[in-house]
């Protein structure tokens, strides 16, 4: 396979990171997203026309140096916003945070309570996650959620401002991915385990229960899902991300591509296999505005082949694209085929012939890519890219150095879990160690733990997150930007050293994506 080396991102890229997935107000394309002069000024501000620099950062040497890090970090916050005055109004109307945020709590139904789900020593957390169904691996997630709440309530760590010292209780429920599963499930969760907070897996089922969770005041905490829709802190206040948005993603393929595009004699073929769901369709329509959008788009011919979320096989429809002889492949899907594409694509030839082959950063795991799955010396996944979302390989034996994932592999162990069974194990920690520390921020602010408090500690939140890439920001400012996740790395998988290989420089252009207004009814930020 004929492969490049991405050296530089440009300005180009920053530009276009809100281009196909939060803001704009034109009705061109399949998102309906443009560019504005503010977030050109914010990403030229980040990047300018330059090579891009790696936020300096020297990660702490101990897990007692993170923990002290982490502190000081939860102290700055909560100094912040004490002297902002920011918080839950003294009439219990309103709650205020940075960038002009404002819920109205005044809205919430009657017999709402601020701490439902918290005793005196017990908070209530409640999930619903897929351990049945083509996305049952991610479902080990809730191995990791249990984990460390169990592990961080044993250290007394949930003692909040008001001197209550709590331990926090997991309930996950099996919905298959299936939202038709995971509406009742979450009933359940609110209604009868009457749960503090509820975080959903996948985006149709966060998608499917996101508006009742809203109206009925609820916290969704860091859906486990990169849809752009999380990024709405004016109409879905109580919902926040926890990725790097699916959108954000595509551009980032759209903008290697232009990169290279000096690479191939006139047009360029791009194929793509899309998941027939709510997620598969945002890369695809985010991908096709890009490519709209972008002064090359003429030369860009790019065809698709959909799937059902529950095919047993990609077989078919990835010969069907190998026959189309694309010069660059992208999968847009997860769970279990994230390892038949690259199996398909070494059978049918295409690994050979493009030139270029993507996976999504939803396979990053080496579980998906590594030899044992892939078969032989693992040959059929060398050379393949990734736009990994800034997440470190948990799994990667690169990684046994590493002061916290040597710290979470150990604990981890002493609780029966076997980080190697499942690289979804590991990527649980990009999800539930903020919201370890979310739980804990809540709980020193004035009052102490409640669900207000919570979003507005999430909302708050500028923190280093220790299984990011070094130099991948993890913040949230209010109402103006709702995105923790606003930066990745480029990889390319490795098969003699079995270790996915940055290429180049982090892209990280924090707080520049402004909001997206999502509406379901016609898939688009409005």
């Amino acid at each position: 396979m004929r492969r490049g080396r991405l050296v530089v991102v440009s300005a180009v890229l920053g530009m276009s990171l809100v281009a196909a997935g939060c803001g704009g107000d034109s009705d061109d394309g399949a998102t309906g997203d443009t560019l504005n002069a503010e977030v050109q000024e914010g990403v030229a501000a980040a990047l300018g026309s330059s090579p891009t620099t790696v936020r300096p950062v020297v990660e702490p040497a101990s897990i007692e140096e993170w923990e002290e890090l982490w502190a000081a970090e939860r102290a700055a916050a909560v100094e912040r916003i004490g002297a902002e005055g920011w918080g839950l109004s003294e009439d219990g109307s309103t709650v205020t945070g940075p960038g002009g945020m404002s819920i109205d709590v005044a809205s919430c139904p009657a017999g709402w309570s601020n701490t439902e789900g918290l005793t005196d020593t017990e908070v209530r957390l409640g999930a619903t996650m897929p351990f049945s169904g083509f996305l049952a691996d991610s479902g080990n997630i809730a191995k990791t959620m249990t984990a460390l709440f169990q592990h961080y309530s044993d250290e007394g760590y949930f003692t909040d401002s008001e001197d209550k010292a709590r331990r926090v209780s997991v309930t996950v429920r099996d919905d298959g991915a299936d939202p038709a599963r995971t509406i009742p499930l979450v009933d359940e969760l609110i209604d009868s385990e009457k749960v503090f907070a509820v975080t959903t897996l996948g985006t149709a089922p966060s998608l499917r229960v996101y508006d009742k969770l809203n109206q009925r005041c609820i916290p969704q905490p860091l859906a486990i899902t990169g849809h752009p829709a999380w990024g709405d802190p004016v109409n879905h206040p109580w919902t926040t991300g926890s990725q790097l948005a699916y959108t954000t993603e595509a551009v980032i393929w759209g903008t290697y591509i232009e990169q290279h595009i000096d690479e191939f004699d006139g047009d360029v073929k791009i194929a793509a296999l899309v998941m027939e769901n709510d997620f598969g369709v945002a890369w695809e329509s985010a991908f096709r505005a890009y490519i709209d959008q972008s002064p090359l788009g003429d030369q860009v011919e790019f065809v698709t082949q959909r799937v059902e979320v529950n095919a047993p096989t990609m077989t078919d429809a990835m010969t069907t694209l190998a026959a189309e002889q694309p010069d660059i492949f992208i999968a847009m899907i997860a769970g279990g085929p994230c390892t038949q594409v690259i199996n398909d694509a070494a059978a049918n030839g295409m690994k050979d012939s493009a030139s270029y082959l993507f996976l999504p950063s939803v396979c990053k795991a080496s579980s998906f890519v590594g030899k044992d799955k892939v078969g032989g010396d693992g040959s059929a996944a060398d050379g393949w890219l990734i736009v990994g979302g800034g997440v470190k390989d948990f799994n990667a034996e690169a990684l046994d150095d590493d002061p916290y994932v040597a710290w979470a592999r150990d604990m981890l162990a002493e609780q029966d879990v076997d980080y190697r069974s499942s690289g979804s194990i590991g990527v649980g920690f990009q999800y539930m160690w903020p919201l370890v520390q979310a739980v804990k921020l809540a709980g020193e602010l004035e009052g102490g733990l409640s669900r207000t408090n919570l979003m507005l500690a999430l909302r708050t939140m500028d923190m280093t997150h220790p299984t990011l890439v070094p130099g991948v920001g993890f913040n949230m400012h209010g109402a103006d930007d709702a995105y923790f996740i606003e930066g990745s790395d480029i990889s390319v998988w490795d098969s003699e050293q079995q270790v996915w290989v940055q290429e180049g420089e982090v892209i990280d252009v924090s707080g520049t994506s402004g909001t997206c207004a999502f509406d379901a009814s016609t898939a688009r930020c409005g």
